[in-house]
């Protein structure tokens, strides 16, 4: 009876041998069950919420080929060129049960081979579908099917100071679990290494080193409400993920189009607190102050005017900027939605209809809000002229002067740079990175009127 017992083991070992990437991509099981032997006192809510998620999470390897030339005389003669293979470790975790993998879009650029590892020890190939820089998301697909997917939540009504648990493979460790609470929301964050800041970015002292990028970040329930960035490797007690209402579109987006189709609403909107509403007279005390209608725009149709407080979106309050920026981040071009705002003391509900920017929308802010115009010069954006009394000619800016950067983010044309700005059409503010000779100065510009 023994040896039956231990030949019918054997035969189960070797069934359950990751299938190799040449053989079609088997089902993944489900998380086992927590043994009886393991009291309910030990069975705590992130004990639980670890051991759901965990068949979800995947480590995800990938290898990229880089070409450098050799140059041991200093340029002066041309040296050999080689090839070597890079490779670096991110996590990711299963959207959907039919192959759909989230990570950032840092965790696969450049990459040539993506592997997804399973925490079985399954090794499958995946494909990549789409990326958002902006975002920093990715989406991947691998061809197992009936995966375990991760609950996805909402992060709108998160609370500062709720529990969450990130998940993720920091240092290639597999299965890492981390606990910590929301410190904060709506955070900017600038990052050096992708040459951009992000911005809704949500704070947790739950700690996220390199390898945890791309991780899913939980509630107490279980269930996602972000995703998990390492931008701040040095710093302890600072780790920052991406808010899933937002990775909900992109991901939508990135399925269906392969690209991110962004909602324009045309209102620049800034956070009205208590202190700013009793200067300005404003008898709501908190809100989103409207500050610039742009004209054509859907918010002009709808008929908001500046001064405006936006108080709600549908059954959703609004308290702040970063509200209002976060749920029009998260709607698509015509779908329609009501707006509550309060002007001079009464409230009034509007409807409102996104549409798609307008192709020149960034170089359109440029001229009306700074007060300049750039044209293209060597590879490099050279402000061709600038407007009688803007506020690009009161800083002092004049012709020739070269814009180098747009919110962190470094650009080298037109084009890119009215791709910028018009990303930052919702923002309070743009930062222009200007040259002039050997000098560099960043220059801040108020998008309201």
């Amino acid at each position: 009876m023994k040896l039956r017992t231990i030949l019918i083991l054997f035969a189960l070992s070797l069934a359950c041998k990751p299938a190799a990437e040449s053989q079609p991509a088997r089902s993944q099981p489900m998380a086992p069950v927590i043994p009886p032997t393991v009291s309910a006192a030990r069975r705590t809510p992130i004990v639980v919420v670890a051991h759901n998620v965990l068949p979800s999470v995947v480590n995800i390897q990938t290898e990229a080929t880089i070409q450098q030339r050799d140059d041991p005389f200093f340029g002066f003669f041309p040296g050999r060129e080689r090839s070597y293979t890079s490779q670096s470790l991110g996590s990711g975790f299963v959207w959907s049960k039919d192959g759909i993998i989230v990570t950032n879009n840092h965790v696969v650029q450049g990459a040539s081979r993506i592997t997804v590892n399973f925490q079985d020890g399954a090794q499958v190939s995946a494909k990549l579908l789409g990326v958002d820089p902006d975002s920093d998301l990715a989406v991947l697909r691998v061809e197992t099917k009936n995966l375990p997917a991760a609950p996805i939540g909402l992060s709108s009504d998160l609370m500062i100071g709720e529990t969450v648990v990130a998940v993720g493979n920091p240092f290639g460790l597999s299965g890492t679990v981390t606990t910590g609470v929301v410190s904060a929301l709506g955070r900017s964050v600038p990052s050096q290494e992708q040459g951009r800041t992000y911005t809704d970015f949500i704070q947790t002292d739950a700690s996220i080193n390199p390898g945890n990028s791309g991780g899913p970040l939980l509630n107490i329930e279980g269930k996602v409400i972000g995703i998990n960035v390492a931008i701040y490797q040095n710093a302890q007690g600072i780790g920052f993920a991406i808010p899933v209402d937002r990775a909900k579109k992109v991901i939508q987006d990135l399925l269906r189009y392969g690209e991110v189709h962004a909602a324009w609403v045309g209102a620049v909107t800034a956070t009205l607190t208590p202190e700013e509403a009793k200067r300005l007279g404003q008898s709501t005390q908190r809100g989103a102050l409207v500050a610039r209608v742009f004209s054509g725009s859907p918010a002009e149709a709808a008929g908001l005017r500046v001064g405006d407080v936006i108080t709600n979106v549908g059954r959703q309050p609004v308290d702040s900027r970063e509200a209002f920026s976060t749920y029009t981040s998260t709607i698509a071009p015509n779908q329609q939605f009501d707006l509550i705002t309060v002007r001079n003391g009464t409230t009034r509900t509007v409807q409102i209809r996104p549409s798609d920017p307008p192709a020149n929308l960034g170089l359109r802010i440029l001229e009306e809000v700074a007060g300049m115009r750039v044209a293209d010069e060597s590879r490099a954006v050279v402000i061709d002229q600038v407007l009688n009394g803007t506020r690009a000619e009161k800083i002092g800016l004049e012709p020739g002067d070269v814009i180098v950067a747009v919110n962190g983010t470094e650009i080298g044309s037109t084009k890119e740079l009215n791709s910028e700005i018009s990303r930052a059409a919702d923002r309070s503010s743009i930062v222009l990175s200007v040259a002039r000779g050997r000098y560099v100065y960043n220059l801040t510009f108020p998008m309201g009127v």
